[in-house]
């Protein structure tokens, strides 16, 4: 049984360095994408405060296609473009949104849903999949957490 989560008073900064070591951990070696994500969403649902839904949306044939989450039921298909994690990989840059219900074009699959962090992985060059985590806060995310996932998403480009 894994318990990685960091104390409750670890420093922001500290929390997402710890969260990418143990990222590491349940990743290396592993070469099934599908469980990768499946063991890192379980980590992200489990390690951030403050989240209804943390998962993955992969780039397949076009379009954003549901991967493996934590929470309540999803939308399945996203055109590229549309919703938060659609401007992500058309853009191909985090999506910092303190409202969703002030973006143009939000897809609400969870009504509940108040702000959003979107960050693309990419690999050579091209955006594979996105790494969604949503809140029922208003303006739940910053650039601290931004950043953090990011370093997150690098470590997972290879192996998603």
């Amino acid at each position: 049984m894994y318990d990685f989560r960091p104390h409750a008073e670890t420093p922001k900064p500290e929390a997402y360095r710890q969260l990418v070591d143990a990222a590491d951990a349940l990743t290396s070696g592993e070469p099934d994408g599908v469980a990768n994500m499946a063991n890192v969403a379980a980590l992200l649902g489990d390690f951030l405060p403050d989240l209804n839904w943390a998962g993955f949306y992969r780039v397949i044939d076009g379009e954003l296609v549901l991967g493996p989450f934590v929470g309540r039921p999803a939308c399945i298909r996203i055109p590229l473009g549309k919703g938060v994690c659609g401007v992500a990989v058309s853009e191909g840059k985090t999506q910092l949104v303190e409202d969703v219900h002030a973006f143009p074009g939000h897809i609400a699959c969870d009504a509940v849903t108040n702000s959003e962090l979107v960050v693309p992985v990419s690999r050579k060059g091209a955006v594979i999949a996105v790494i969604d985590l949503d809140s029922p806060l208003a303006a739940r995310f910053d650039e601290t957490d931004a950043a953090g996932i990011e370093a997150l998403a690098a470590l997972l480009a290879d192996r998603i």
